[in-house]
């Protein structure tokens, strides 16, 4: 586990169960590993699925677009581009002003829409910026960055995996996804 404080803000690691007070609210949040993309049949609409670390091993599928998967997707799988891609700059700029994402927080789930706050580090102050799930959890990648999700946004839209059959399934589409990602599409 990695623990440390920065700017008066614990920043944790790989222990499951967190309390976070930020933006005047308290919440219980806990900590999720990125499992991959794949696309959700018959709608073709490409999600990103996270899984609960320790506990009860619950899933939470978030709908997302289609450049933001394969940005998750490259990131997982470790692929260079020719050419940085968006996440990419973003983490290139935050390195070149000495700021750090220390987490980022999925927060609510509002008429199917999921809100998402980065914790960016610098000078020894946290800011937090809101911004898309999708585009958080592609940063968090690429910055080593834990991600958390409020317990009241899994129990409403996470689920339980039964069995370790379900998670291989999902590590094969995956798989498949990234099979079929190319980084020369992105060097325009």
């Amino acid at each position: 586990m990695m623990t440390a404080v920065v700017g008066g803000f614990q920043v944790s690691r790989g222990t499951g169960y967190r309390t976070f007070w930020a933006s005047g609210y308290r919440a219980e949040v806990i900590e999720m590993q990125i499992v991959g993309v794949r696309v959700e049949l018959p709608s073709n609409t490409p999600i990103v699925l996270l899984r609960e670390v320790g506990g009860a091993n619950r899933m939470l599928p978030i709908f997302i677009g289609g450049p933001e998967a394969t940005a998750i997707a490259l990131a997982l799988d470790e692929v260079s581009t020719p050419r940085p891609m968006t996440h990419d700059l973003m983490r290139n700029l935050l390195d070149a002003l000495d700021a750090m994402m220390v987490r980022l927080d999925v927060t609510a789930l509002e008429n199917g829409t999921f809100y998402a706050e980065m914790h960016v580090e610098h000078g020894g102050q946290i800011t937090q910026i809101t911004c898309r799930p999708s585009d958080g959890i592609a940063l968090a990648l690429r910055a080593d960055a834990p991600v958390f999700v409020a317990e009241s946004v899994i129990d409403e839209a996470g689920y339980i995996v039964d069995d370790e059959t379900e998670s291989e399934d999902v590590v094969e589409q995956f798989r498949e996804f990234i099979d079929q990602v190319n980084p020369e599409d992105f060097e325009s």
